[in-house]
């Protein structure tokens, strides 16, 4: 592979929270550096690399010095500015592209490309006014719900629209608009896929996973998920159509329903390693971090082979302080360093393993 970067490259991440912290953590396994980018001086990825760079994201002075310093770019979240990601993408690879950033940053961009690309997902329509908002649910019906098309994560961002005296209120209360209206959908489980792909095209994914989430932040991810093995195969097959479309190189989490009737329909995608995806670090060959940085890197793909059933825990806010006594046969903890424990915020996680033939 001519265009491989070699160990002891620099890889400049954009983020210096817990994924890429373990984004660094893996790159140091593969004897490459992690310069990390964040304007939070108590980012929890300084504490695993000395290279770093404390400076605000439109800060154009910093970001070429940055730039100068490594050999690739990529970032740990998707809300990176867009003038920044251009920027940077003019002084060295950055990988995922910005069109995934422009995509997935924007839920009505998102659906647009999805359906676009053959993708089914919920029915949906743009909302900039209470009279544009009236339109769209006099044919999405109720209930629906309305969302930011942007900036919104773990539930923020969203209220469901259940009669017409839901509408001026929810309308005024959320924030950026536009906003975006989607029928509400009665599914019967939450799936995610893990897929990556590489420079050159080849892509490789994950066993998908079932998520639960409690006051919308992600619990537990358990692989193997309740999904027949034509919907997994459905699942991924809709993944990989994603990443090719998008001609993406890294890891992408890719999110579904899965209605009654087991018919798929994708909720959001993320153009990042993922929290759905932090199994993989204790029972595959290759987990998600190593493989995104295998793929920013532009070397070959590894192999996503689960060796073992697995339920991913996350630990949110004064969980973390459990762990000590948490602990036993086939639990593998990983804290991410934050030195903050507050209400709704993911402090670390608990991997459950369970070898193929051991009692449930």
């Amino acid at each position: 592979m001519p265009d491989a970067l070699k160990p002891g490259s620099v890889v400049g991440i954009l983020g210096g929270g817990q994924l890429g912290r373990m984004l660094a953590l893996a790159g140091h396994r593969l004897g490459v550096r992690s310069h990390i980018y964040c304007p939070d001086p108590h980012s929890p990825a300084f504490d695993v690399t000395p290279l770093r760079t404390v400076a605000a994201y439109d800060d154009e002075a910093a970001l070429a010095r940055f730039a100068a310093e490594v050999d690739v770019i990529t970032y740990e979240f998707e809300n990176v500015p867009a003038r920044t990601a251009e920027l940077l993408a003019r002084l060295k690879p950055l990988r995922p592209g910005a069109r995934a950033l422009a995509v997935a940053q924007d839920r009505i961009a998102e659906k647009t490309f999805l359906t676009g690309v053959g993708v089914p997902v919920a029915p949906f329509a743009p909302v900039d006014s209470p009279a544009t908002l009236a339109v769209a649910l006099s044919s999405l019906g109720y209930p629906s719900v309305l969302k930011t098309t942007r900036l919104g994560y773990d539930g923020k961002g969203q209220r469901i629209l259940r009669s017409a005296e839901d509408l001026d209120t929810a309308f005024a209360a959320l924030e950026p608009k536009p906003l975006v209206l989607e029928r509400f959908i009665p599914f019967e489980r939450e799936i995610s896929v893990i897929v990556a792909r590489a420079v050159s095209g080849p892509v490789a994914a994950y066993d998908p996973a079932e998520n639960l989430h409690q006051h919308h932040i992600l619990k537990t991810s358990t692989v193997p998920a309740t999904l027949s093995a034509a919907s997994a195969a459905e699942a991924i097959g809709i993944a990989t159509t994603i990443v090719n479309a998008l001609e993406y190189v890294g890891v992408l989490g890719v999110e579904f329903f899965v209605l009654a009737d087991g018919a798929l329909l994708v909720n959001e995608i993320a153009p990042r390693v993922h929290n759905s995806g932090h199994w993989t670090e204790a029972v595959c060959i290759t987990d998600q971090f190593e493989q995104h940085m295998r793929a920013v890197l532009g070397w070959p793909l590894g192999d996503p082979t689960r060796l073992a059933d697995v339920v991913m825990e996350n630990l949110v806010g004064d969980e973390i302080a459990a762990i000590p006594a948490r602990l036993g046969a086939g639990q593998r903890p990983h804290a991410y360093g934050k030195t903050e424990a507050r209400p709704g915020r993911k402090m670390g996680h608990i991997t459950h393993v369970r070898r193929f033939g051991d009692e449930k």
